[in-house]
């Protein structure tokens, strides 16, 4: 932010995740966890922190006496939190955030605005003490003009209302409160602001639809809305420029009258895309749109968005997506993390695109059930991650004033995101929620007019389908939980006539209430079966687009079959670490590009001394795999072909009985064709287990919106994950930083893995080392090293 100063008189840092830190690092010193003693003032540079605080009244009057309000960091959760047990009275407040910032003349030549990216979940925005904008809702962007600006100092204050009894969805004030809703909601300036400056004139909105993708006449279809506070009295031109890989393809223009003061929308198309590349799962061949407004001989604004060439269609036969069937392979995804709530910056939020992407070789996800991180989507963009986002919501509608805000909710979400190639899905129905034909014709036609490019649809819970029937939507999209404890597994079949999408099922069916890594190894067992069974079903009749299973990391709830405040459905723990589900969807991908041997089973016999028995599922991607005990052979592992028909690769089984008191090495041995491909050791020697400290990219920017994750486990002496560990491991943080996390972590309760996040302060560059202690399993330590603020930083780890 050009020119911002924090002025105060600082008592102590706080964390993403909410007060005074426990185990922040500053100066190179830890805090304990009673607190934090006065930081250097040479050591952090304030200039990029607000200053925070619960709501009392005059608190955002120009001369608040700000000596008892904390500097903190955005993105920022207004309370402490755990990996579990959250408390919803903790957040459901009022509270202050307020930033001093200057202006200089030279800025007032320009339009002064704040933006902010995501607001739980009310705000009211201040200037110098005036109310100057308000907004509702907590999962889109809004911008306010600040046109009262002085030249020199300023305050800009925000009012955050994080009460449940606020009627916009998806809360529900005649509710008894945020247990009645699948997820919850820590409030905060949890995604991130800024107080910048555009253009008297500007390009307030751009979209780039690309038309007849599979066509001989390639084109893009610009529609832009112009906005102007100054009347311009010559023609103005807008241009655009249509670039891939560097390189400019076509360029389209047209002219525009002389515009008084006020908002006009242009529309216009780019023609001889023919060379363009298509985007798909397997190439997202992206191309960067560049337009540019002028009148006369001034440049008045220009605005770079990205856009994919790509044609996604949904039929009663199944999904095409630029005319090859696709079988949609993919999970849920909920936005929320351990410590932080949603409020950890970018790269974390892009980082569970790489996870789905990547790892679990998911071709779709979908957003529930609410739009999420603008980071996230643009990593689905670059990755061929294809979406599926709705509106916030959950299980019931509110009054008619909850309705007006879903529909905007509708228009924030289409405006803001139409131009990810990735989102192929409108979801304009509350997700299972019955609502009104009226209600869901009038949100699927705002949304045709929006944007015409993708089909709308909403998650159903009904198992007959009628409350689809006029409801204007183009796609079935059903959440099936029809399976019964005891029964074998089963999805509806599709409904004849209408393209049919699985959008949910799994969960904690079958009379499971969890999948932790600490519940019994059938348990753990029966979660990858279900969701191998599910996609096999799936695959099986083409007239399934695809199925998206619930889901991919757990989340916090205390909505039905929760636990301490926790749901535990998700194939990955909350902190996005992998359960033997995930083996599954990573046995699922190309072995040329990545061959898979996951174990179904831990190689530990402290709870099962004989090991996994017979039958014992391996989770792969190679066409043969033989086993090995101390180095000698003991045989094959069978496909199991049979019970997956319709996978490409339905995993093996094996017989692994060993004597009792004996504890072997496991090797395993995967080809493809005739190539050794992969092999994997699993040590039954606990003695030899270490304790690791790994962090997911070990350079991040100083700029104090950079955050990684380090993953702290115990493991055998191979690199294999030991569930059954157990005792505490403590953390200690140096460097000019924060620790996003508890200071000392329960090996015992997580299942012998936890993480942390790490985020430097904004200041000059430096290191930052996390070191972690065990009582037996030793010392492991990170290191991630600091750049300054606007240099490359994001090596992995």
């Amino acid at each position: 932010m050009a020119g911002s100063e924090t002025r105060l008189t600082r008592r102590g840092f706080f964390a993403a995740g909410g007060a005074a830190l426990l185990g922040v690092a500053v100066a190179g010193t830890v805090a304990g966890s009673a607190g934090m003693g006065e930081p250097d003032p040479d050591a952090v540079r304030l200039g990029d922190f607000w200053l925070f605080g619960r709501y009392e009244d005059g608190c955002a009057d120009l001369d608040f006496d700000e000596v008892d309000l904390s500097p903190v960091q955005l993105p920022h959760c207004v309370t402490p939190l755990s990996w579990t047990g959250w408390q919803p009275s903790s957040w459901q407040d009022r509270w202050i955030y307020r930033k001093h910032f200057t202006v200089t003349a030279a800025m007032t030549a320009e339009r002064v605005r704040a933006r902010f990216d995501g607001v739980m979940t009310n705000a009211a925005v201040y200037l110098n003490g005036g109310l100057v904008a308000t907004h509702e809702g907590g999962y889109l962007p809004f911008e306010v003009e600040l046109p009262q600006v002085t030249v020199g100092d300023n305050v800009l204050a925000v009012v955050v209302d994080g009460r449940w009894q606020l009627d916009v969805p998806p809360n529900l004030p005649s509710a008894a409160g945020p247990s009645v809703i699948d997820f919850y909601q820590p409030a905060g300036i949890y995604r991130q602001a800024s107080i910048d400056t555009v253009p008297r004139t500007r390009l307030a909105d751009v979209f780039a639809r690309p038309a007849d993708v599979l066509g001989p006449d390639r084109s893009l279809h610009l529609t832009c809305e112009l906005d102007t506070t100054v009347a311009i009295a010559e023609p103005i031109q807008v241009t655009a420029s249509v670039r891939q890989a560097g390189r400019e393809l076509a360029r389209g223009a047209v002219d525009v009258a002389p515009m008084p003061v006020g908002t006009r929308t242009v529309e216009f198309d780019v023609r001889g895309l023919g060379a363009v590349r298509l985007w798909d799962v397997e190439d997202p061949a992206l191309c960067d749109v560049v337009v540019s407004v002028r009148s006369g001989p001034r440049a008045l604004d220009q605005q770079t968005v990205r856009v994919g060439f790509r044609e996604a269609k949904f039929t009663p036969d199944g999904f095409f997506l630029n005319g090859r069937r696709l079988k949609l392979f993919g999970l849920n995804r909920h936005q929320w993390y351990p410590f932080a709530g949603g409020a950890l910056p970018d790269r974390v939020q892009r980082r569970d695109a790489e996870i789905l992407r990547r790892e679990l070789n998911c071709t779709m996800v979908r957003c529930s059930h609410y739009p999420q991180s603008s980071a996230f989507l643009d990593a689905c963009d670059e990755l061929g991650l294809l979406v599926w986002e709705e509106i916030p919501g959950w299980g019931r509608i509110g009054d008619a004033a909850w309705q007006q805000q879903n529909f905007r909710d509708v228009s924030g979400m289409i405006t803001r995101d139409r131009n990810h190639p990735s989102i192929i899905v409108w979801g304009t129905r509350v997700n299972e929620a019955n609502g009104t034909t009226a209600m869901y014709g009038r949100t699927g036609r705002l949304a045709r007019k929006l944007d015409p490019s993708r089909p709308t649809s909403g998650a159903l819970a009904s198992s007959t389908g009628a409350r689809f029937a006029g409801s204007d939507v183009e796609i079935l999209a059903y959440n099936d939980y029809t399976a019964r404890r005891g029964a074998p597994f089963q999805l509806r079949p599709p409904r004849p006539g209408v393209p049919y999408l699985v959008t949910e099922t799994i969960g904690t069916i079958a009379g499971v209430r969890a999948y932790r890594r600490i519940d019994p190894a059938a348990t753990q067992q029966l979660q990858a079966e279900l969701h191998a069974k599910a996609h096999d079903l799936a695959a099986a009749d083409d007239r399934y687009c695809g199925l998206l299973a619930w889901c991919a990391f757990d989340y916090p709830s205390g909505w039905q079959r929760s636990m301490g405040g926790s749901k535990f459905a998700g194939v990955s723990d909350f902190f996005r670490i992998p359960k033997p589900a995930a083996a599954f969807y990573a046995s699922q991908g190309d072995p040329r590009v990545r061959a898979v041997v996951e174990p179904g089973f831990a190689w530990d016999f402290t709870a099962s001394p004989t090991g996994p028995g017979h039958g014992a599922t391996i989770w792969s991607n190679c066409d043969r795999l033989l086993l090995f005990l101390d180095d000698r052979p003991c045989g094959e592992a069978r496909s199991r072909k049979a019970d997956f028909p319709h996978l490409p690769h339905p995993g093996f089984a094996a017989d692994l009985t060993v004597p009792r008191g004996h504890r072997p090495q496991l090797r395993i041995d995967g080809y493809v064709g005739d190539r050794l491909a992969v092999s994997r050791r699993f040590s039954g020697d606990r003695s030899r287990d270490v304790l690791a400290c790994v962090p997911d990219d070990t350079q991040l920017r100083a700029d104090g919106g950079d955050a990684t994750r380090v993953v702290v486990s115990a493991l055998d002496r191979f690199g294999t994950l030991r569930a059954g560990a157990s005792g505490k491991v403590t953390l200690a943080l140096t460097g000019q930083g924060e620790l996003v996390g508890d200071p000392t972590l329960d090996l015992g309760a997580t299942g012998g893995a936890a993480a942390v996040w790490l985020r430097p302060f904004a200041g000059p560059p430096g290191t930052l080392t996390l070191t972690a202690r065990h009582d037996t399993l030793g010392t492991a330590t990170a290191t991630v090293t600091t750049t300054a603020s606007g240099s490359e930083a994001g090596s992995r780890a």
